[in-house]
């Protein structure tokens, strides 16, 4: 029952009334939040789209399946090094430590069978402990984060070479009984399906929980935004500068592990300029790099992009360095975009009277839809007349709207 006098309504809306909240609530959301989300994704079907009209053979099965293969190493990194950039750090290390750390397992295998079990968490671990060390130096040694992260790129390009005895090392194929599972859990099946993009969906889900509703990302954004007022707040910033530099490491091993998976061999040195195309990606996902503002999906979106990128632009015939200079512009542009935002958030903001205006109607809409909601999932009498008044006023104050623009 809806009571027009105090506007009070008991009992459930119908499905029409739902669907217009609903969709008032999806608006809403994008025009706070998640306006920039929404391009990235329109950004990322405009590039299929284009490619798929465009280029040679490219919407077919294997192209999608190769587009999606493309994403998991530099998917996991990305993820990683998401976590340092909402900080305002940066990791360079990030591909080399990956890569040495596959290394390690590599050896493991190679000289003393040791089983896949235990390779994976020596992977794991080997990764982890090197993001450690990155936010141990930079916390408590307070070294740059180029410099501490640069030093540990150099040191386990160095590591690779020498654990492997300057050796290429092979993993053990799909076919191996023993050792072959792990490629199937990382990259693909024996007929070819993607497994590698259900294990970075899975742990794509684990971080945006971890970064958006738990006290790790309360903390880490915190320190992006005002490391200090974070700091004098009573928030132990050391402690969590470790934490988000130690899991972009753990990711690093899964990244390793997905890199190991996916092709047949790891060279010593291998890596160095993997962390360009995972941080490209959070920076086109709308990742700040001055720290405080960015998401899990969006650097996901952006790993997309990148993959799309780099498998459409062959398929047009653009040539490789071409490709490079492709990437670069729409990095560049992201950044742009993202600087002009910190820019404008920055200014002194005077008192708008237009724009106090503005809101004000903007709420005395809404709760005129609201009424409208209630009215219509009454069906205990006729509101049409009122409805109809009721619309009457809000067209009203539309037009007041469009005037005050």
């Amino acid at each position: 029952m809806y009571n027009i006098e105090n506007n009070t309504f008991t009992g459930k809306l119908c499905f029409k009334a739902k669907m217009r909240r609903r969709t008032r609530n999806i608006l809403i959301y994008l025009k706070k939040n998640g306006l920039q989300k929404f391009l990235t994704i329109v950004a990322l079907l405009i590039l299929y789209v284009f490619f798929v009209i465009a280029g040679r053979n490219f919407f077919t099965f294997d192209t999608f399946s190769l587009i999606l293969r493309n994403s998991y190493f530099i998917g996991f990194l990305a993820i990683g090094v998401t976590f340092v950039i909402i900080t305002g750090g940066i990791d360079l290390s990030i591909g080399s430590l990956s890569l040495f750390a596959a290394m390690v397992g590599g050896v493991m295998i190679t000289n003393f069978q040791t089983p896949m079990w235990a390779v994976l968490i020596i992977v794991i671990a080997v990764a982890t402990l090197g993001g450690f060390i990155n936010g141990f130096l930079i916390s408590y040694f307070n070294l740059p984060p180029f410099i501490a992260t640069l030093g540990m790129l150099m040191v386990t390009k160095g590591l690779s070479g020498i654990v492997s005895k300057s050796q290429t090392i092979y993993y053990p194929t799909i076919t191996d009984p023993q050792y072959g599972w792990f490629r199937v859990l990382f990259n693909a099946t024996e007929s070819n399906f993607p497994s590698g993009f259900i294990m970075l969906a899975i742990f794509t889900v684990i971080s945006v929980i971890v970064l958006t509703k738990t006290i790790v990302g309360r903390y880490i954004f915190a320190l992006g935004s005002n490391e200090e007022a974070a700091r004098l707040s009573g928030i132990k910033t050391n402690k969590w500068k470790i934490i988000a530099y130690t899991i972009a490491g753990f990711f690093c091993g899964i990244g390793g592990l997905a890199f190991a998976a996916s092709y047949s061999s790891i060279s010593p040195g291998a890596g160095q300029g993997y962390e360009f195309d995972a941080i490209a990606a959070v920076v086109i996902g709308g990742t700040s790099l001055s720290g405080g503002v960015g998401s899990i999906i969006g650097t996901i979106i952006g790993v997309y992009i990148m993959s799309v990128l780099k498998v459409g632009l062959p398929s047009v015939g653009v040539e490789q360095f071409f490709q490079y200079f492709t990437i670069g512009i729409v990095v560049i542009i992201a950044v742009l975009i993202d600087v002009y935002r910190i820019k404008m958030s920055n200014k002194v903001k005077k008192v708008d009277v237009k724009k106090e205006r503005m809101e004000q109607l903007e709420e005395e809409i809404e709760s005129f839809r609201i009424k409208i909601d209630y009215m219509i999932s009454d069906n205990t009498k006729d509101y049409s007349k009122e409805i109809l008044e009721v619309q009457s006023k809000i067209n009203t104050l539309i037009e007041e709207k469009k005037k005050l623009k």
